[in-house]
């Protein structure tokens, strides 16, 4: 008995509906204003960010490897645009200053 294929075998379209892809990222996405932009928001689970780390720009902190977080662009950005955010950072990113603060010994990247 051969192992069941995960993959689709044919290199065309994947015929995926939003609905599907929805379930297979683990999240929705909506648009929202911010800093007078338009900005795509992604909410992504945690079990799609297995095994990735990411640094929040909102509080300059990891996002560990399996935790749901934010994923957010400008709308008319590109990939290099996007960046991942605590869930709470995202959500009070408007009452932040516009300096992070760092610890003396927190690396500057």
């Amino acid at each position: 008995m051969s192992p069941r294929r995960n993959r689709p075998k044919g290199s065309g379209s994947s015929g995926r509906s939003a609905d599907e892809d929805r379930a297979r990222y683990g999240g929705w996405q909506s648009s929202e204003s911010w800093q007078g932009e338009e900005w795509s928001v992604r909410h992504v689970a945690g079990a799609s960010a297995e095994g990735k780390t990411y640094r929040c720009p909102g509080c300059d902190q990891v996002i560990p490897s399996g935790v749901p977080h934010v994923v957010a662009w400008p709308e008319f950005g590109g990939v290099d645009e996007r960046r991942h955010w605590h869930k709470s950072c995202w959500n009070a990113k408007d009452h932040r200053t516009t300096r992070v603060r760092r610890s003396r010994n927190a690396p500057k990247y």
